[in-house]
């Protein structure tokens, strides 16, 4: 996104961090429920979860961040699989400024045996330094107003905030440095979400080491810190969007001029295969233009997986900065899918911009509860592809499973924690709601169809910065 930070605001009772909700959500289901309508078993039948999990195997073989070899072999590998669909398939090119890792990041910490294992926020600038480290809770501005970090080491736990934020709060505070400690077990990756000249050096370290340096503060140890990150630099890189279109069938006796995108990002960040993120939801996307290829439709259905998502929604937003203005008002609904598949993450939401009801959710909702006898609960959340959409105004939504698995943008996202049935569940769920839209004479939603309960939806996606 161009024009502002996002945040997710859900609502209910829930905080982030927790291991589940106390909402009733949708259960995932391994086959169509029985008095499901004909249409959606027409989608049903077709729709092979294995299929799906094989093309999520291929895609996590390796990361593919945006503008390296390992991308465009995803990206050749998704052209591939449309057209052996029967697609047309197109790649879009787009520039964009990426950054480039550092060769040299290292933590010390005088009184501590050892070096600490660190590492580094992608846009992360270099630096070499030390100073005494002081503990600023989760880096918001009351925090730090509370905290004397001038010219100091700033240790932040993760959550809450996005990373640029804490960084950022504790830069203008005048801290020389910060140290971010992660939240659950396992190493933190994470970004920065692009250049910015008042960024400050900054590492992550795992929640022990984190935990073990909160420890020795609180007990009044004062300690220095040594900080060094060498070879960071940013430079352009090109990144792809890949587009199949379903034309409308040709005895489109309605002659309707509508479009609807299904889309997922097929980039991951840095040292993260991105099994979940989101392999799941471009392999759900494939599948769904496969099952979709030869129904009748009276809509032109596009599907599209966005490169560089995961810097900032940069392909999402090329893709619709760049439609034409009749394409925009013939749009009426995006499904996009990102982080569907985990076994280890929570039940199905979906999450609109601005929080409120729109054609995609009640399409989504009236599908669910066809199939799963409740609809699946709807909140507020952007951070990924659907907010370009809905920036254009077109009713958009995300389909994703809260709270996240504990996996999320670490090298452990990978294929075995993959859940088939979840995607069978999703897969079936936003399937059967664009067909029952796109079908030849297909009615408009019956607003007065059951609604699920707006929620509160506790995940980690706070670290992921966009513009």
């Amino acid at each position: 996104m161009k024009k502002q930070f996002l945040s997710v605001t859900l609502i209910a009772a829930l905080t982030l961090g927790t291991a589940g909700t106390s909402t009733a959500l949708a259960t995932p289901h391994s086959s169509p429920v029985l008095s499901a309508p004909s249409t959606d078993k027409q989608v049903i039948k077709r729709i092979d979860a294995d299929k799906i999990y094989n093309n999520i195997e291929y895609l996590s073989q390796t990361p593919r961040v945006a503008g390296t070899d390992s991308e465009y072999k995803a990206v050749q590998y998704i052209k591939k699989q449309f057209k052996s669909y029967g697609y047309k398939a197109d790649i879009e090119e787009f520039n964009f400024l990426s950054y480039t890792d550092p060769n040299l990041v290292e933590l010390s910490v005088a009184g501590i045996d050892g070096e600490i294992q660190a590492n580094h926020l992608t846009y992360s600038v270099n630096g070499d330094l030390s100073g005494e480290v002081v503990y600023a809770g989760l880096g918001t501005k009351e925090e730090l107003e509370e905290t004397d970090v001038s010219g100091k080491i700033a240790l932040i736990q993760r959550g809450s905030l996005t990373f640029a934020e804490k960084v950022l709060n504790a830069a203008e505070k005048g801290a020389v440095g910060v140290i971010l400690f992660n939240n659950a077990d396992g190493e933190l990756n994470g970004t920065l979400g692009e250049d910015n000249d008042k960024y400050i050096p900054s590492v992550t370290i795992t929640k022990k080491d984190g935990e073990a340096l909160q420890e020795k503060l609180n007990a009044g140890v004062k300690l220095t810190a040594s900080l060094k990150i060498e070879g960071a630099y940013s430079g352009e890189k090109t990144s792809y969007n890949v587009v199949a279109t379903k034309k409308a069938t040709k005895n489109n006796k309605a002659k309707k001029s509508d479009i609807i995108y299904i889309t997922g990002h097929h980039d991951s960040v840095a040292g993260a295969p991105g099994a979940n993120d989101d392999a799941s939801g471009t392999s759900v996307t494939l599948e769904l233009a496969r099952v979709l290829k030869n129904l009748p439709t009276d809509t032109e259905i596009r599907f599209v997986t966005f490169g560089a998502e995961e810097n900032g929604l940069l392909g999402s937003q090329h893709y619709v900065d760049n439609l034409p203005d009749d394409d925009i008002k013939r749009t009426i609904a995006n499904f996009n899918l990102d982080m569907v598949g985990s076994r280890d993450a929570g039940d199905l939401v979906i999450l609109t911009n601005d929080g409120e009801m729109n054609l995609v959710t009640e399409l989504a909702q009236a599908s669910s509860t066809r199939l799963n006898g409740e609809p699946t609960p709807y909140g507020q959340g952007g951070r990924s592809d659907h907010v370009s959409f809905a920036e254009a105004g077109i009713p958009a939504a995300l389909f994703i499973h809260s709270p996240s698995e504990p996996w999320y943008h670490t090298p452990d996202d990978t294929i075995d924690k993959i859940s088939k049935e979840k995607l069978q569940d999703v897969a079936e769920i936003v399937g059967t709601a664009v067909y029952d839209q796109a079908k030849i004479e297909a009615k408009k939603p019956d607003p007065n169809h059951k609604k699920g309960k707006k929620v509160k939806v506790p995940h980690l996606f706070d670290e992921k910065e966009f513009r």
